[in-house]
């Protein structure tokens, strides 16, 4: 246990030399405990699914499992549900538990139910619309889409700037949010219509387009991400900048809350908090030369990797979790309500040949 909070580690076959180690702010676990919630995240830098929650003693519960680019997370109202995107699949779990049972520990087990097979598409964030249809963000192809029986997808709508539908990743379409259970508002890198026209509009050439409406309501931002409806606003991560805000849809200004010291993809709440991914930028093409750079020197500190819970009320960060080791970079993140300890099965061993259930008896 560090003096400054809890921790956790994910450990190698040998267990005195952690890949990863997770410190944590003092009262991380004990808001945890408050809100009844544990945290689920994804890092296609080094393939992984985590699933954070707190352990009987109140340290970190960190578990994780192999996932070639997992990136883009959904979850359910009630936890039983998580959709994830990978390399070339889009994978369902389901909760294998029994309300009010646990399995050596952990109150819930999630196991890959189902995989559609998409191809490479680079599917960055998923939806699960209130009908029961999955749509995600197609980025290659810049488009929303979602799953084909026969096809690797079934395209639903395309930015009007965007001219074919061609894998180009012309405007890097990447994120997707809800409101009143129907994809509608959808962030782009740029309004470009050339092959990764993109990368050249990285620190102003951001927009939100309504896509029901097909207009564009914000427009002059810096790489953003994950936009998601919560309390009556459209909240989304200003990512060149480091900010997270919402956008005034009267003026399409963006707001900003708070300043988060990495590069911020992944966004979930929880009442009155916003939880926030944070990655340390590779200093490339596709990170190098924006704001957050920056705001990083002139508040001298460098890029972190891990997890902020902003209070929203006051832009205050209550909480933390930092990534030390071999994971720099996170992706998205979902709450999971009503959970302590949560576990899923993975591929790379035998356990999910192993782990068998049985359902609801039904006749012929």
């Amino acid at each position: 246990m560090d003096q400054m909070g809890h921790s956790g580690a994910a450990r190698p076959a040998n267990p005195e030399e952690p890949w990863l180690q997770v410190l944590g702010s003092r009262y991380f676990t004990a808001w945890l405990a408050e809100r009844n919630v544990s945290v689920a995240l994804t890092t296609y830098q080094t393939a992984k699914l985590f699933l954070i929650g707190r352990q009987p003693d109140d340290r970190i519960s960190v578990f994780e499992r192999t996932f070639n680019r997992s990136m883009g997370l959904w979850g359910s109202s009630d936890s039983q549900t998580l959709w994830m995107s990978s390399q070339y699949q889009l994978w369902r779990f389901e909760n294998s538990l029994s309300p009010g049972t646990t399995h050596d520990g952990y109150d819930r087990v999630y196991i890959p139910r189902a995989a559609h097979t998409t191809g490479d598409l680079d599917i960055h964030d998923v939806v699960v619309e209130a009908s029961g249809r999955v749509v995600f963000v197609n980025t290659l192809f810049g488009c929303l889409a979602t799953i084909s029986e026969r096809a690797s997808f079934t395209p639903l709508w395309r930015p009007p700037f965007i001219s074919g539908l061609v894998p180009e990743d012309r405007c890097h379409l990447n994120g997707l949010a809800a409101r009143d259970g129907k994809a509608r508002y959808v962030t782009c890198v740029s309004q470009s219509d050339v092959a990764d026209g993109w990368r050249d509009r990285r620190r102003d050439g951001g927009c939100v387009i309504d896509v029901q409406s097909n207009q564009t309501i914000a427009t002059g931002l810096s790489m953003p991400h994950s936009p998601r409806w919560h309390q009556g606003k459209l909240w989304l991560l200003n990512a060149g900048s480091g900010e997270i805000g919402h956008i005034d849809l009267a003026t399409g200004k963006f707001e900003p809350l708070a300043f988060c010291p990495g590069f911020l993809r992944g966004l979930a709440f929880s009442g009155d908090y916003a939880i926030v991914t944070l990655s340390k930028p590779r200093h490339d093409l596709t990170f190098g030369g924006l704001a957050v750079d920056e705001q990083l020197k002139s508040r001298d500190a460098q890029a972190q990797c891990g997890i902020q819970v902003i209070h929203l009320p006051t832009g205050a960060i209550s909480h933390w979790l930092r990534f030390e080791g071999m994971v720099t970079e996170l992706y998205d993140a979902v709450v999971l309500p009503g959970t302590v300890r949560p576990m899923a099965i993975g591929l790379k061993n035998d356990e999910i040949a192993r782990l068998i259930t049985i359902g609801e008896s039904a006749g012929l």
